[in-house]
């Protein structure tokens, strides 16, 4: 499992938008985004950049930290 730091969300549609923005990479599943611990994990079903996740959370308008 991968997890990776997400500022910046507020409220449960913030979550949503991750949920969405992760679930949408090739290669990513089983993502989940919790609020309170402001961050996101998920499973691989192929190997995935962690710099294109990182990417694509902050095209969203939050921000990354580093994929563990």
């Amino acid at each position: 499992m991968k997890k990776i730091a997400v500022k910046g969300m507020s409220c449960m549609h913030c979550v949503g938008s991750v949920e969405k923005a992760l679930s949408g990479i090739e290669g990513v599943t089983d993502v989940k985004v919790s609020l309170e611990n402001a961050c996101a994990t998920y499973e691989e079903s192929a190997p995935v950049d962690p710099e294109k996740v990182k990417e694509i959370i902050n095209k969203i308008g939050f921000e990354a930290g580093e994929v563990e």
